[in-house]
């Protein structure tokens, strides 16, 4: 199972940082994604990172603004979101990767609740 926190609502050029905790004795295995959601829009890759930590993976849209990090010694991944943009704005999720893309979200499961993020102008 996993649990999103840390939304909110920011002004543009503000810092959020997202975290996504897991419950389970797997979860140092697992690779593991951000994704995000705006209503009527299909959900879109943000980020990967390996199981070790090692190896990340962002979006174009993202790259160089926000960091993904994670502490197996919590079963926590995290989302560092910096220069943010109201097209930032979005309901952000964290998966497991149960597939072999760490871009597509139907490679992914056990989806969090969500969090939202809103970034005004």
């Amino acid at each position: 199972q996993l649990v999103e926190s840390g939304g909110g609502l920011v002004q543009a050029g503000g810092s959020l940082r997202l975290s996504c905790a897991a419950s389970g004795r797997a979860f140092n295995t697992y690779v593991m994604g951000w994704f995000r959601q705006t209503p009527g829009k299909e959900r879109d890759f943000v980020a990967t990172i390996s199981s070790t930590g090692e190896s990340t993976l962002y979006a174009d849209s993202v790259k160089g603004r926000f960091t993904i990090s994670r502490d197996n010694t919590k079963n926590t991944v995290y989302l560092q979101m910096a220069s943010l943009k109201p097209e930032d704005t979005a309901v952000y999720y964290c998966a497991a990767l149960l597939g072999v893309s760490w871009r597509d979200p139907d490679d992914f499961g056990s989806w969090g609740q969500g969090t939202q993020v809103t970034v005004s102008s």
